[in-house]
């Protein structure tokens, strides 16, 4: 499975989420880190909904950037 992620830079670490996997997040100190923890974290929660009897829904969303001149 495959799913985006979303990593953002906090003053002394990083989190991520994961937008198709309300709730699902994690921290980590450097890049590295918060990748690994976010990679662990959707195992987590996946093998959650699977317990509980509840879908696991698909990674529907999209990672793009765009340019703009400021």
């Amino acid at each position: 499975m495959r799913y985006a992620i979303v990593i953002e830079k906090a003053e002394d670490n990083y989190s991520a989420y994961v937008p198709d996997l309300p709730g699902c997040i994690a921290t980590g100190a450097t890049l590295e880190e918060v990748e690994s923890e976010i990679r662990e974290a959707i195992v987590f929660h996946l093998e959650g909904l699977r317990e509980d009897g509840l879908p696991v829904p698909p990674g529907e969303s999209t990672v793009d950037y765009v340019d703009v001149a400021v």
